[in-house]
């Protein structure tokens, strides 16, 4: 072996070993630059993100998180980020912590930095108890009937662009950008992308009905040939290969995030995936709208 193969060897020997211990590192250590802010209650304003309802909820307990961009005016139309949170009662030995919780979303705020956007988290309706669900789905199609009118209100009373609704989620979530946002005909035209972060609909079956590979396919169909951000900790292949093994029709990005954690927090921290989300977040948004 001459020395230009035995350099060619080492160096790719030691990227291994690097992208290695990337993978295993652990995304709490490294730091934020942005915080989310707390929910807090009170009436929706810019910079500031609230507890709100619609009126319809206001004897219940059933809520979203709503916030509108620091550079928020009632003259501009505004791109919005519907988001779904992940499972509650999960933690790691990674110290990662899912609470299941309006307010425990992140990712919508770490993709715009609190500008020029308005960012929802919607719940997941549990309409027996009359609140929002901290696992799993409560009631699929109440939460779709909410999700509905949270978006007609938003755009309505918010000035959100109802041409730039992107969904996005994590964990559950994720899955959730296709179990309720493509769930029909009506809430699948709401979307003009997602983006879902670990795991996605149809690739593992969990504790419901409608879990199966079949089921999660004709969600699927309803994507369109949109545009799709699609990550996962450590490697996002089972995600790639289930969509295009099924062939499912969508202008898809798939990206590995080189940490083990199960988290949304990449989002609030100087990485080159966020850079990556970012700005597949501003070229769709500045695609022509989906009416236009």
């Amino acid at each position: 072996m001459n020395n230009t193969s035995t350099a060619f060897v080492v160096f790719s020997l030691v990227s291994l070993v690097v992208l290695a211990a990337e993978k295993n590192s652990n995304l709490n250590d490294v730091p934020s630059d942005i915080v989310v802010p707390k929910m807090i209650d009170g009436k929706p304003s810019a910079g500031k993100r609230v507890r709100h309802n619609w009126p319809e909820e206001n004897k219940t307990s059933i809520h979203h998180a709503l916030y509108l961009p620091e550079n928020w005016t009632p003259k501009n139309k505004w791109p919005v980020i519907i988001e779904f949170a992940g499972n509650g009662g999960y933690k790691n030995n990674l110290g990662d912590v899912s609470l299941g919780t309006v307010d425990g979303c992140s990712l919508g705020f770490g993709i715009t930095g609190g500008r020029d956007a308005i960012w929802a988290c919607l719940p997941f309706v549990d309409s027996k108890t009359k609140q929002n669900a901290s696992n799993w789905w409560g009631d699929a199609d109440a939460t779709v009937e909410y999700t509905l009118r949270s978006v007609k209100n938003i755009c309505e009373q918010f000035q959100g662009d109802s041409n730039n609704i992107i969904l996005a989620g994590f964990s559950r979530g994720s899955i959730a950008c296709s179990y309720i946002g493509l769930r029909n005909d009506e809430i699948a035209k709401l979307w003009k992308g997602l983006i879902c972060h670990s795991h996605i609909d149809g690739v593992t079956r969990w504790p419901y009905n409608d879990s199966d590979k079949e089921s999660a396919l004709v969600r699927w169909q309803r994507l369109q040939g949109r545009a799709a951000f699609i990550s996962h900790e450590v490697s996002v292949q089972n995600a790639r290969e289930f969509l295009t093994n099924n062939k499912v029709s969508g202008n898809f990005t798939f990206m590995d995030l080189p940490f083990s954690n199960h988290s949304d927090k990449w989002v609030l921290k100087d990485l080159q995936e966020r850079k990556k989300v970012r700005d597949w977040f501003e070229k769709v948004i500045h695609q022509p709208g989906k009416d236009q």
